[in-house]
């Protein structure tokens, strides 16, 4: 008791000291750092002079509603969809899974039997921890989320085939697959044959795969995924992936370009609907980008580049929290191999309070829940960690700072428990 409380008083001194510091920094999102940004400066500056693609369409002008052949043919292979089946749109990946919700609640899916607000509460399975915004479209739309823990390989996917063979009010699941938000995780090959093969209650189930991270690998050791397009098409439900992606932390996070992908029916199905609210994407801006990027090898150079930039950043992370909480047993955290993000695991109860010693310490992070669905985490243990947007001196602090009060924290659950016995 002796020990734990002069590790307490430690802990407590080096919290104040951190307080009297007067930080101001910021680890909440995971935004390209400037630098990042500077790689695709030169996109900005391509004379762009006849303004027409491959096959001679006027870009000044409406119309090609599919955008680029060029494009789509760089992002075919990276994002696992045949160029005719990928469709290159406007600048965010968010805005089409929105779309893709509201469509399927006003007009129903291929394969449904009309749309999905004539079926009373409908349900999406979110693995957790998971994106937040994907939470916050079920939210705003009153869909029923149900939390399903993620593993290494995926979403348990025994829970999975239980609840949507079951259930008809499941409409979907969101995955993240590859470098998943905010684990790292990548969906194993059989992870992404069951979702495919699986029976669902809902013969209109949709499987939401937001293909976030496709090509942003920190090794030199890219992670594959296996194919869930042609797997959904192989075991007969060739209309149940719908295929999300964007240059948004590729080129310029504020003028990239989104891709939705999927099988010929749902592309019909989309630009059916999408064309009651746009004559056509900004194919100027998709001429930049396939004119900077060129081909598939040269989109392979430019996230080597990218992963130059940040991968020391996801280094100093793990190195700091091994050195500064790898022997205390307060807290466990990932390392992934590309993603955005590092999830960071402290003792059942403890995460809302670390942020908030953290916060006292000028230092802002994602609140603790976000990554659970109405931000709520039943055991109040996930930290989402950001390291891509500060630079690394700045990193190294807030790193620092954050292992500091975990272990204020910690040893404050352990002296509680050890007081109350």
């Amino acid at each position: 008791m002796t020990q734990l409380l002069a590790q307490h008083d430690r802990a407590l001194g080096d919290h104040a000291a951190l307080v009297k510091r007067g930080l101001k920094l910021d680890l909440t999102r995971g935004k390209p750092s400037p630098a990042q940004l500077d790689l695709s400066g030169r996109m900005l500056d391509l004379p762009l002079s006849a303004l027409a693609c491959a096959d001679q369409t006027d870009l000044r002008n409406y119309g090609s509603p599919s955008g680029l052949l060029e494009l789509r043919e760089i992002f075919s292979n990276a994002f696992q969809v045949p160029t005719t089946q990928l469709l290159a749109a406007g600048n965010s990946s968010l805005e089409l899974m929105h779309d893709a919700i509201v469509f399927a609640l006003l007009r129903g899916v291929p394969g449904g039997e009309g749309h999905w607000l004539g079926y009373g509460k409908i349900a999406f399975l979110c693995p957790v921890p998971g994106y937040d915004r994907h939470f916050a479209i079920c939210e705003r739309y009153g869909i029923e989320m149900i939390p399903v823990a993620m593993t290494p390989e995926g979403p348990d996917m025994n829970t999975v085939e239980s609840l949507v063979a079951e259930d008809p009010r499941i409409k979907g699941i969101w995955c993240v697959p590859k470098y998943s938000n905010p684990d790292g995780a990548v969906y194993s090959a059989d992870t992404v044959r069951r979702l495919s093969a699986m029976p669902t209650a809902a013969a209109d189930f949709r499987i939401f795969w937001d293909n976030a991270y496709a090509v942003h690998h920190l090794t030199d050791t890219p992670a594959e995924i296996a194919d869930i397009l042609a797997l959904c098409a192989a075991h007969g439900n060739p209309e149940r992936a719908l295929i999300f992606g964007s240059t948004s932390k590729i080129t310029i996070a504020g003028a990239g370009v989104a891709f939705f992908g999927s099988s010929a029916t749902n592309v019909a199905w989309w630009l059916d609907c999408a064309g009651k609210r746009s004559i056509g994407p900004d194919k100027i801006n998709q001429l930049r980008h396939s004119q900077f990027l060129r081909n598939a090898d040269g989109l392979a150079e430019h996230m080597r580049d990218h992963a130059a930039l940040i991968r020391p950043k996801f280094d100093l992370v793990d190195n700091i929290l091994t050195a500064e909480l790898g022997a205390a047993g307060f807290a466990s955290w990932t390392n992934p191999a590309g993603g955005y993000y590092i999830s960071l695991q402290v003792p059942h109860g403890c995460a809302r309070d670390v942020v908030a010693k953290v916060q006292e310490a000028g230092i802002v992070l994602t609140p603790a829940g976000a990554a659970h669905p109405y931000g709520i985490d039943p055991q109040d243990s996930t930290i989402r960690i950001a390291p891509t947007y500060p630079d690394v001196e700045e990193v190294e602090l807030a790193v620092r700072a954050l292992a500091t009060c975990v272990r204020l924290v910690g040893t404050q659950k352990l002296f509680a428990e050890a007081s109350a016995r």
